[in-house]
């Protein structure tokens, strides 16, 4: 059996200093296989930001992957955003979009931020033809006996939580990804956790949310998801602290 951590919204510069050194602690204690984060690292971008989500992450000691949120891209410094938008994460390069093959599940990295999109509200998401593209061939490679679990910072398609991600193309995208195999997408981005299922013709796809270790929770306390895969049963918890 494997399991795993999906943890989201860490905002170091506001995080919840109690609640990341419970998480750290319950890694090392129990050692999970691998630890899904799936954006908002930081809460505006900055260097120092970086550094700490970098220390944090290289001492749980397991296999890490990490999705770039909306406040992982310098917001303030337009220069930045558009020239050199993840110079801030070089520290960080190796865990960033990285896929993880285990036996029996395959973590799929989904690109779900944008440096600039046609509308006011650049902290939703959005699905570019290039990044599902890139996924979907991770996707479709990944072994037929095996679960493939999308990783996003947005909810591709509302969860029914107080915040909304409204991600465009996000319908599109879940479609696309449950014809090539994957059984469910983890993302962050609302501080608080769901699992529901979607069902798109004959496949049925699960939508996995986690939630906060920062002090903006919502909703609910500080909590991460733990995932349970047992050959092809997935089966998760939200871990309040």
């Amino acid at each position: 059996m494997i399991r795993l951590f999906h943890v989201s919204d860490v905002h170091f510069g506001c995080e919840d200093a109690a609640a990341i050194a419970w998480f750290a602690d319950l890694v090392g204690r129990e050692r999970p296989d691998a630890v899904i984060v799936t954006g908002d690292l930081t809460m505006r971008a900055r260097s120092r930001e970086f550094a700490a989500a970098g220390r944090w992450l290289e001492q749980l000691g397991v296999p890490v992957t990490v999705e770039v949120g909306n406040h992982d891209l310098p917001y303030f410094n337009l220069v930045a955003r558009f020239a050199t938008p993840y110079r801030r994460y070089r520290a960080l390069a190796r865990m960033i979009q990285r896929p993880l093959d285990l036996p029996g599940v395959s973590v799929v990295p989904l690109k779900t931020t944008a440096r600039f999109q046609w509308r006011l509200d650049w902290s939703k998401g959005v699905v570019s033809l290039r990044a599902l593209q890139k996924a979907l061939a991770i996707a479709e490679a990944a072994p037929r006996d095996g679960l493939v679990l999308v990783a996003a910072h947005h909810p591709l398609v509302e969860a029914g939580t107080s915040a909304s991600a409204q991600t465009r193309k996000g319908r599109e995208a879940l479609a696309a990804l449950a014809a090539a195999g994957a059984d469910a997408v983890l993302t962050g981005h609302v501080h608080d956790p769901f699992d529901i299922e979607h069902v798109l013709g004959d496949r049925t796809i699960r939508l996995i949310g986690a939630g906060t270790l920062s002090r903006r929770t919502r909703d609910q306390p500080a909590s991460f998801n733990e995932l349970h895969v047992d050959g092809r049963q997935l089966s998760t918890r939200a871990r309040f602290m």
